[in-house]
């Protein structure tokens, strides 16, 4: 799942991309205003989280914005304005959540994932599944034939990233700006390492591969044509 944080404060934003980011979530960082409408109004988010006095834009003419156009991206508002009638405005604006820093981050982390859940419309929609392989998002589980597979953070969203796109083949550009949240450099392996590593999970103990390798092209999950 992918998450937009807008924060001015350089030192609170990185550590809110760090932590959630080790949690298993894609994570898209803003430090203004205008950026974080843009990177909102551009790109699919699953949750926002925003700070209510930004440069050039508040978080509070955000969510009018996105509210007023019809986008109901759930949104907590995490922000150090700590009066009764802050938060009223923050909820009757269209918010789901207010946090006052200073924050545990713990906290934080409990409210993200309990607005996730409430957002799914069914338990169906939290769980993905390639044939015998399946990714639950919300209990961040993952089995094949009913038996466990333990994966690192990263292999996990890389891993949901593939189910997603399910049957698309996914190039390494591509699979570097979505999961990673970098540009592609032709000089590093940590791509092919990863997937790697998830394929040694996922696909070597069984006999039917499903990570497979699509030569000068890129990599796609799904079941292998009959013959291949």
């Amino acid at each position: 799942m992918k998450i937009l944080i807008v924060e001015d404060e350089a030192k609170t934003g990185s550590y809110l991309q760090q932590g959630l980011t080790e949690s298993g979530f894609i994570v898209n960082l803003a430090c203004n205003g205008v950026d974080g409408l843009f990177c909102a109004q551009t790109e699919h988010h699953d949750l926002l989280i925003l700070d209510v006095m930004l440069p050039q834009l508040t978080g509070w003419e955000i969510l009018q914005k996105l509210r007023a156009q019809g986008d109901e991206t759930p949104v907590i508002f995490l922000t150090a304005r700590d009066k009764v009638e802050d938060r009223v405005r923050g909820l009757e604006l269209g918010a789901d959540d207010y946090l006052i820093k200073p924050f545990s981050f713990s906290e934080l982390l409990a409210r993200v994932r309990t607005i996730l859940k409430r957002g799914s419309k069914s338990s169906e929609q939290s769980i993905l599944s390639v044939a015998d392989l399946t990714l639950d998002r919300l209990k961040r589980r993952v089995q094949r034939n009913g038996q466990n597979i333990i994966l690192t953070a990263k292999e996990f969203v890389l891993l949901e990233f593939f189910m997603r796109r399910q049957g698309e083949v996914l190039s390494r550009a591509l699979i570097a700006s979505e999961v990673w949240d970098m540009n592609f450099d032709s000089d590093t392996n940590v791509i092919d390492v990863s997937i790697r590593r998830l394929r040694n999970k996922i696909d070597r103990p069984y006999e039917v591969k499903l990570l497979q390798t699509i030569r000068g092209m890129g990599y796609l999950l799904d079941l292998p044509e009959e013959g291949i």
